[in-house]
């Protein structure tokens, strides 16, 4: 896949040469009701013998346009969305700086500039999509431009009943509600990080933890214990632990910022400066402050044989036991 990095005004040589379908988004998360656009798109580009092309843009509008609700943390930081988008076989991928100059331009000059140009033969976008100035710009416009392209639009994607979106992921996310996060994804939540020097209290009481810095702008599921996996490195390895996001209240009356640590099961390797990732599975409670080390350990352990056996099921292992 080709990546095309735009800052506004577009150049002459950033123009793709080609025929192309082109889907239209932000695409934060890549999820199940994005995939059905990219059905669609690779539907299309087959049938029309043409190259699969993906505009989207890098900051989030809202940076630009709502800056008392900008948007500044994402399901899938630009570097994970390209990482997404190539395993969708596209050809092309458009990378729009979305600045305060590329927020003057025209629905029209969208229009001509972004995608006549670019050699878009079809367009295929969410039936909520938007552009130029003041967002005037609709996919009900586009129809207007039918001697250039054609345009499909697809429309709104349920499940369960209730709009899959990005914003109900991000909630999700933030409410403790792992598993509608991860339903609507259709895969499992998950972020890069870096393996980094902690407190080293866990090794004392039995429970070591490699203390995560994620390496991007991740949205941050709620404060508490979840049960998750994670790979190390370059390796497809996949190691099973239990995870705390918090402020380790028990330790702490003001510690400034939460952190994320990862007890691995059976694992005892200095792993210092490795990069890694951490699959969300599953929520177990919230984080809690306890009252002396004795009962934050047999909490731990509680903690840690609900993450084995979920993960156990996750897994297909035989589950022989009852937590």
């Amino acid at each position: 896949m080709e990546v095309i990095e735009i800052t506004h005004p577009i150049q002459a040589e950033q123009f793709i040469q080609e025929d192309v379908a082109m889907a239209l988004g932000f695409f934060d998360g890549l999820h199940r009701g994005h995939q059905a656009l990219f059905d669609e798109l690779d539907r299309v580009a087959k049938e029309r013998d043409l190259k699969k092309a993906v505009m989207t843009f890098d900051p989030h509008p809202s940076v630009v346009l709502n800056p008392k609700q900008k948007r500044t943390t994402y399901i899938t930081p630009l570097d994970d969305k390209i990482e997404l988008l190539s395993e969708q076989n596209i050809d092309y991928c458009l990378v729009v700086n979305f600045s305060s100059r590329f927020s003057e331009v025209t629905p029209d000059e969208f229009v001509q500039d972004y995608l006549v140009r670019n050699h878009a033969r079809v367009i295929i976008a969410g039936f909520d999509f938007t552009f130029g100035k003041y967002g005037k710009g609709n996919m009900a416009m586009l129809q207007e431009y039918q001697d250039q392209f054609e345009s499909i639009t697809i429309g709104k994607q349920d499940l369960n009943h209730e709009k899959i979106s990005t914003t109900a992921i991000r909630e999700a996310l933030k409410s403790g509600n792992l598993a509608k996060a991860n339903e609507q994804l259709g895969y499992r939540y998950h972020m890069k990080g870096t393996v980094v020097q902690g407190e080293k209290r866990g090794r004392t009481i039995g429970f070591p933890t490699a203390n995560i810095e994620p390496s991007d702008d991740y949205v941050w599921p709620t404060l508490g214990v979840y049960a998750v996996s994670m790979t190390i490195g370059s390796s497809d390895q996949i190691y099973r632990g239990v995870a705390n996001i918090g402020v380790k209240p028990t330790f702490h009356d003001d510690l400034p910022q939460a952190v994320i640590e990862v007890n691995i099961f059976d694992f005892a390797e200095n792993i210092y400066g490795e990069r890694v990732t951490i699959y969300w599975h599953h929520y177990i409670r919230p984080e809690l402050k306890f009252d002396g080390i004795d009962p934050l350990v047999a909490q731990m352990n509680d903690d840690k044989a609900r993450a084995k056996h979920l993960l156990a099921v996750d897994f297909g292992d035989d589950v022989s036991y009852n937590v």
